[in-house]
């Protein structure tokens, strides 16, 4: 299937520092876009790959589960790792959580996160009924677009296949019990309106990480593609500083701070 306008994968050859981001769950690289152009700029290597089955139609997300996302984002870490000295691991929604993960296994392969509205579970009664609805219904209503700003659009599926979110739900809950195994610094950055992901997320993975170096940022204007939203360039900025902080062999002590 061809890829939807936008939607096709991101990299920009740089320096020896390397930069993967991951997209959400139904979204595409076109809602980091504007992220990954900036930190390229700056001169970072920058990467970020389409996860299987998305950026296409919904048909063929359905036909894809958890092991398929984090698989193409490992396999990318590694080809960075390959090209780059010090890599970093950022991501939105589900992203977040494949970052953190990919923290988790590859330890000191991994400088440091930066996390936007990462995702650690599904909420509410559907997210309970997934494991018996999924044979019954194919999709469920859609989440991309979750953005304040006028006129901003993401790319990504209207519609949400059933089979892939108990996937996600079992990706999310895999990751949660590896969270203490993450020890590098983050930035976690979550959106104060955000309608998709609960401020329970965060406070959960910030409750339960192992890093000490640790900075939580509210970006009060902004929904769940905050990466798209009022407060990108806040984003950008924050996460140029916090990779160049680390990039460079600065502020090696570990440190909390919440802003």
């Amino acid at each position: 299937m061809p890829v939807l306008p936008g939607a096709e994968p991101y990299r920009r050859e740089g320096t020896e520092a390397g930069v993967l981001l991951c997209h959400g769950f139904t979204g595409s690289p076109q809602s980091l876009r504007p992220w990954a152009e900036h930190l390229g700029a700056r001169g970072f290597t920058v990467s970020v790959p389409l996860l299987p089955g998305h950026g296409t139609r919904w048909e063929d997300l359905a036909v894809t589960g958890w092991q398929d996302w984090y698989a193409e984002v490992d396999r990318e870490l590694r080809a960075l790792r390959d090209r780059c000295s010090t890599v970093f691991t950022g991501g939105l929604g589900l992203g977040g959580a494949l970052a953190l993960r990919l923290a988790a296994r590859h330890g000191e392969d991994v400088a440091g996160v930066v996390a936007v509205n990462p995702a650690n579970r599904l909420h509410g009664p559907a997210a309970r009924t997934l494991p018996v609805t999924r044979h019954m219904v194919r999709t469920g209503p859609g989440i991309t677009g979750d953005i304040a700003k006028e006129g901003a659009v993401e790319v990504g599926y209207h519609r949400v296949p059933l089979h892939a979110a108990h996937s996600m739900r079992a990706f999310l809950r895999l990751v949660d019990g590896e969270l203490p195994q993450v020890t590098q610094p983050l930035l976690l950055l979550r959106g104060g309106q955000d309608r998709v992901v609960p401020a329970a997320d965060a406070a959960r993975i910030l409750s339960r990480v192992s890093s000490t170096d640790v900075t939580e940022i509210v970006l009060e204007q902004s929904r769940h593609v905050a990466t798209l939203d009022h407060d990108a360039d806040r984003i950008h900025e924050e996460s140029l500083a916090f990779i160049g902080r680390l990039a460079t062999g600065a502020g090696k002590e570990g440190t909390t701070a919440r802003g």
